[in-house]
């Protein structure tokens, strides 16, 4: 695929152009410059948003303390999750087209990283008491920032091309996620380090009192991670600005990019519509990948809610599953080669189930449905902050399982596809891959929603994301291709 007709199969595909180019070039390999440092960069600053709010410390911190009834508070939050979800389906793959008729990115993204830093900062003032933001402000402005994340995404990955050039994607992405997963790690460690530890271990290294006077009464140390995340994606956003390349004007306007744009989704799914397998495997990913998404997305609230885990229990947790992740990747890879990406696929789904069905039999005082667990029985397993008990042990462990298999998954899918696709049409099939993706981003919270609201239940909640896993696992079974073995040098 050469550099003349890349950028014109892409269009709308832009909001996954560094998966297609990963694997159209895989030996391509180059020094990037300043401007792809800092289009790398940005992705540093806006991904610590998803670990520190959306997984681990707000978002269980307002189901279990805001809210005051977790199983309330996971209704409430996967109800808005889903409307979020609606409004990405309606926008984002028409933004996208619409982008590569336009031109500049800047403008757009400009405008979006200047509304999100505020409105992530706003989440500070989430009390408990209600003296500040109400339940339904928090999540009202959840819902808004979530949808310019995702907007965000869009603006961010369609300057990749220009912003590095053709053999540099595949530094530029793998940076870029490096950074992502390293910044977050770093803002959870930071916050335990401040925060959430001091009162409560005595370790010379930890300050005796949170910093700032910060009263976890009051769930500061919970709260203080919307500024955080707000200040790590306004400083990750300046160079992207200062320095990244962006893409001329092209005079077109905005309803005739709209309408060609549109054109070019329709003409894509016509193209991949004739091919059994490929569009067999986009549905089935369409629910998989939901529900991968789901276990992602709902952990730290039904630790939050069924362990009883506190801001430090996840804060923790955050940090040891983001190292853990990194495996996942390599994994991933390993089982392409050993199996098939698409055989792969189906033992990545199937382990996500098992830790999944586990994961739904752990409660303080049991283990996996039928053992019991008295704590005043036992003593804790260490004297440490964290963990001291079995059950809480076993869930981080089962956590791991999670981390490793949703991450490989991810690599697996996009491996899975370039077995599938006649080269030549690498660029409609990626385009439809990520509509695929966006056009479900409501199903898992809907159900959850749904189901959790139904049975009054957490886990029963949970455990729809089940049905959705294997649905996508079921559908697998009818793809013919995917599996070939193909080593690397």
């Amino acid at each position: 695929m050469n550099e003349h007709t890349l950028p014109e199969t892409l269009g709308p595909a832009s909001v996954v152009v560094e998966p297609i180019i990963a694997e159209a070039e895989p030996e391509a390999h180059g020094r990037l410059d300043r401007g792809g440092i800092s289009w790398a960069v940005f992705e540093g600053g806006r991904d610590p948003y998803v670990i520190l709010i959306t997984i681990y410390i707000f978002m269980p911190y307002v189901s279990a303390s805001m809210v005051g009834d977790p199983v309330r508070g996971q209704e409430l939050i996967a109800r808005y999750a889903q409307y979020a979800g609606w409004i990405v389906m309606l926008t984002g793959p028409l933004l996208g087209a619409a982008l590569d008729k336009l031109g500049p990115r800047k403008p757009g993204l400009g405008l979006i990283v200047a509304a999100m830093v505020p409105l992530i900062a706003l989440l500070w003032w989430a009390k408990p008491d209600g003296t500040g933001l109400t339940i339904a402000m928090t999540m009202t402005v959840t819902l808004v920032i979530g949808v310019l994340f995702a907007w965000s995404e869009v603006f961010h990955n369609a300057m990749l091309v220009r912003a590095v050039g053709l053999r540099n994607v595949h530094a530029a992405s793998g940076l870029a996620l490096s950074l992502g997963n390293a910044a977050s790690v770093l803002a959870l460690g930071f916050t335990a380090w401040a925060f959430a530890l001091p009162g409560k271990v005595d370790w010379g290294w930890v300050p005796a009192q949170p910093l700032f006077g910060f009263d976890p009464a009051l769930h500061e140390p919970e709260r203080v991670v919307a500024l955080l995340a707000a200040g790590l994606l306004a400083l990750g956003a300046a160079p992207l600005f200062l320095f990244t390349p962006d893409t001329p004007r092209t005079g077109v306007p905005v309803l005739r990019a709209v309408r060609e744009g549109f054109g070019d989704i329709v003409r894509m799914i016509a193209t991949v519509r004739r091919n059994r397998d490929a569009v067999v495997y986009l549905v089935s990913r369409m629910f998989f990948y939901d529900g991968m998404n789901g276990v992602l997305f709902f952990f730290g609230v039904l630790a939050a809610g069924v362990m009883g885990w506190g801001a430090l229990d996840l804060l923790i947790t955050g940090i040891v599953l983001s190292v853990v992740a990194v495996l996942g990747g390599q994994v991933g890879r390993w089982l392409d080669h050993a199996v098939g990406p698409r055989n792969a696929l189906m033992i990545e789904i199937g382990m996500t189930m098992i830790s999944l069905v586990a994961l739904l039999g752990m409660k303080p005082d049991t283990i996996l449905y039928f053992w019991s667990w008295d704590s005043a029985a036992h003593p804790p397993l260490w004297d440490g902050p964290v963990y001291r008990t079995l059950p809480d042990l076993l869930y981080l462990l089962i956590g791991f399982n999670n981390a490793i298999f949703i991450t490989a998954q991810y690599a697996s899918s996009r491996t899975a596809l370039t077995r599938l696709t006649p080269p030549e049409q690498t660029g409609a099939f990626f385009g439809v891959y990520a509509l695929s993706g966006v056009a479900t981003a409501w199903l898992a919270p809907g159900l959850v929603s749904l189901v959790t609201r139904l049975t009054q239940s957490q886990q029963w909640g949970f455990a729809s994301i089940v049905f959705l896993l294997a649905v996508g696992l079921a559908g697998l079974a009818f793809v013919r291709g995917g599996r070939t073995v193909q080593l690397s040098s």
